[in-house]
């Protein structure tokens, strides 16, 4: 290639990684890669590419990755790889010579021979990204809950290096986890480093509070506790003891959800007015007339957090009004629940369900246009932005691998390793959530139909 500046002939090389946790043997590589021309150009995989391809393990941001591949030297020039299909744009694009990637790849890279040589480099042996983090991030995690839920967190966390799953505690009995030791809850906190908690939602705040004063990680479904004032309590001990406490609604580490509301909050659609979310399921409702025999979930057990959730992140917590009407079959179980919210200048609407079904969708509403995420939009992988002209409809696709949990398990484990907790719901939601829960189970303001 020659470089019209110096008027020199300039042999370009690229190369591509994630470049997580750099050890030697990406140095190998890049060694090696630079070795082959002149100019060596290094992609870095975004966090979100990675993500969608399934590599979702990765420990370091991607300016964390960058940063490290920029301090060894070797790269004439960076870039950023975001999209499938890009290899061919950047070679064409900087007018490369040679493409060179690690010999685990043999065979995968020879489409581009078309448009420069291929070289596979041979990989370090006994050194690699995955290895390290299973050997420095080694984690034993515990699940407190519902054994038929806690199957799926079970299955989803195999894929996870460095978490190994000591047992569970909790009610009930699945043949799926019967590779797993049930403990009493005193004894699995014995055996654990963390614990993931989904139990009765009446049952965590105690749960929590012991886990964290021996010295527990905790990742908990929401609401934590009921009312603010458990919250702000759990929240306290688990920064006074370094500990990371951490929500897990896994709706909320979907890339696709993620970046969802970070293109709300970049005034994409305007400004916002209005938020409606639904979340119903029919599921075990054939059991309704003894749920309390069954140990079956009411309504906003079920789905009061995750519907309440995108409200609060995208409008905030400092409401004016709100209502809440709801179908009780006594003064606990909810068939039924819908809450309206008024702001200052917006509405918010969220309605769940659980005996009852309706389109599981999320709208919304901006000044500029608006946000349609299909049902189930609780398991965002797309979604919609709509405008009056509608050529200017823009669409995007993430992949979600699974129910979701491993994005959140990946998410818990980078926090205790980093001694920080990258939640993305924030305090006040949490804490909101947790007072709505309380004046639901006292009735307070409660209109009962």
């Amino acid at each position: 290639m020659i470089d019209l500046q110096e008027g020199v002939f300039l042999k370009k090389v690229i190369t591509y990684g994630t470049f997580d946790m750099l050890h030697q043997g990406h140095l190998n590589i890049l060694k090696r890669a630079k070795e082959l021309g002149d100019y060596l150009i290094v992609g870095v995989t975004s966090d979100d590419f990675d993500s969608r391809r399934g590599k979702i393990n990765v420990q370091q941001s991607m300016m964390e990755r960058v940063e490290g591949v920029k301090e060894t030297g070797l790269a004439d020039q960076i870039i950023i790889e975001e999209y499938e299909g890009q290899k061919i744009d950047d070679i064409n694009r900087f007018g490369i010579d040679i493409f060179a990637i690690g010999s685990d790849w043999q065979g995968k890279f020879d489409y581009l021979s078309e448009f420069c040589k291929v070289i596979y480099l041979e990989r370090t042996k006994g050194i690699s990204s995955t290895k390290i983090r299973s050997k420095n991030n080694h984690l034993k995690l515990g699940l407190v809950g519902k054994a038929k839920r806690l199957w799926k967190v079970a299955n989803e966390a195999v894929s996870i290096n460095g978490i190994d799953i000591v047992g569970t505690s909790g009610a009930g009995y699945d043949r799926r986890l019967k590779k797993l030791n049930n403990y009493s809850f005193d004894q699995l906190i014995e055996r654990v480093d963390a614990v993931f908690i989904e139990s009765d939602v009446n049952n965590r705040y105690e749960q929590i509070k012991y886990s964290l004063e021996c010295g527990k990680h905790v990742l908990c479904d929401l609401p934590m506790a009921i009312g603010r004032r458990q919250q702000k309590e759990l929240l306290e001990i688990a920064q006074k003891k370094d500990i990371v406490l951490m929500s897990g609604i896994k709706t909320a580490y979907s890339t696709a959800y993620y970046r969802l509301i970070l293109m709300v909050k970049s005034g994409e659609i305007g400004k916002v007015l209005s938020v409606e979310t639904t979340c119903t399921s029919l599921s075990e409702s054939s059991k309704l007339s003894n749920y309390s025999e069954n140990n079956i979930w009411s309504a906003m057990d079920a789905w009061g957090a995750t519907a309440l959730m995108p409200i609060f992140q995208v409008l905030g917590t400092n409401y004016v009004n709100k209502t809440i009407i709801s179908k009780k079959i006594d003064s606990y179980f909810d068939l039924f629940t819908k809450m309206d919210f008024i702001y200052k200048d917006a509405v918010a609407t969220a309605k769940i369900g659980k005996g009852v079904k309706s389109e599981g969708e999320m709208i919304i509403s901006g000044t500029k246009g608006y946000i349609y995420v299909p049902a189930p939009w609780w398991k965002t992988d797309y979604f919609e932005i709509r405008y009056e002209d509608q050529n200017k409809n823009k669409r995007f696709f993430y992949e979600l691998e699974g129910e979701g949990f491993k994005y959140e398990l990946v998410n818990f484990l980078r926090a205790i390793n980093h001694r920080r907790t990258l939640s993305y719901t924030g305090n006040d939601v949490l804490e909101e959530i947790s007072q709505i829960y309380e004046e639901f189970y006292n009735r307070k303001g409660i209109i009962r139909i």
